[in-house]
């Protein structure tokens, strides 16, 4: 980036010391000779018009060159910027569900060894994908919805209580989405809904995809009325503003004690 800095500011420095020649020469000439004013090129030789015609033309070709590089110049800075802004919110994704399942687990190993195996696959599955699919741009809908659907069997050891959890999909599953942002409103739905209840908690989901959209919806029931515009959320609005501007919807409702929220997203 250095170098880059330095090479910007020598090749300014050279374009204005090329630009200010035939300003000095203008100037020579109405301070120094007889001229009360300089036509352009008047009473020159041809061949001095040409190499000053020349002269123009590359100084206009040198313009063109800069301002391209600038631009370019400023598409990577600001791409580069996204990226890092992006990769941030990614680390923030639920971080502490890891350690909580690992401590439930801790306890279930002991009671059920066969039961606590299998979770504990899906567990790393779950890190395996957060980790390293979590870093592309783009993933299955299928592989996105196994992470879902073992994120809940996970969540399910954590409350000793019933819990119905229905997940319809009616989708293309070969049909790529960014990864990592379904899970956060799943989440909210755990976290603001049935951590708070003690009793008739249920979540109902549905993954439906077109030509031109992906509908993703989720309703849970809840005791009381929380604030759920935590971090998770904001970390959502944001990279859908940098990922999908202008082709998302993102909507709230609530309903005689029911949650209902509702993100569409259009063909990338």
């Amino acid at each position: 980036m250095m170098i880059l800095k330095k090479n910007r500011k020598w090749f300014v420095v050279a374009l204005l010391a090329i630009a200010i020649v035939p300003v000095m020469i203008t100037a020579y000439e109405v301070i120094f000779t007889e001229n009360k004013s300089v036509v352009f090129l008047g009473n020159y030789h041809p061949k001095v018009v040409i190499i000053v015609i020349c002269y123009y033309v590359l100084l206009l070709c040198l313009g063109a060159v800069w301002l391209i590089r600038e631009i370019i110049f400023i598409t990577k800075l600001k791409n580069e910027k996204m990226k890092a802004e992006l990769m941030l919110l990614k680390s923030q994704v639920s971080p502490h569900f890891f350690f909580n399942t690992l401590n439930n687990l801790y306890g279930l190993v002991a009671k059920d060894p066969q039961k606590a195996q299998e979770l504990i696959l899906k567990l790393s599955d779950m890190m395996r994908y957060s980790i390293y699919e979590g870093e592309k741009d783009t993933v299955a809908l299928r592989d996105e919805i196994v992470f879902l659907k073992n994120y809940v069997e996970l969540q399910k050891i954590r409350y000793h209580k019933q819990i119905s959890v229905d997940f319809d999909c009616e989708v293309d599953e070969n049909r790529k989405v960014v990864p990592l942002l379904f899970i956060i409103l799943l989440e909210n739905a755990f976290k603001h809904g049935i951590e708070n209840l003690r009793k008739n908690a249920f979540i109902k989901m549905s993954l439906t995809s077109s030509q031109t959209e992906i509908i993703f919806k989720i309703e849970n029931n809840y005791e009381k009325a929380e604030n759920q515009s935590g971090i998770g959320l904001k970390n959502l609005k944001r990279r859908l503003e940098l990922i999908y501007p202008n082709q998302y919807e993102l909507s709230f409702s609530i309903s005689e004690n029911i949650y209902h929220v509702q993100l569409i997203l259009k063909q990338l």
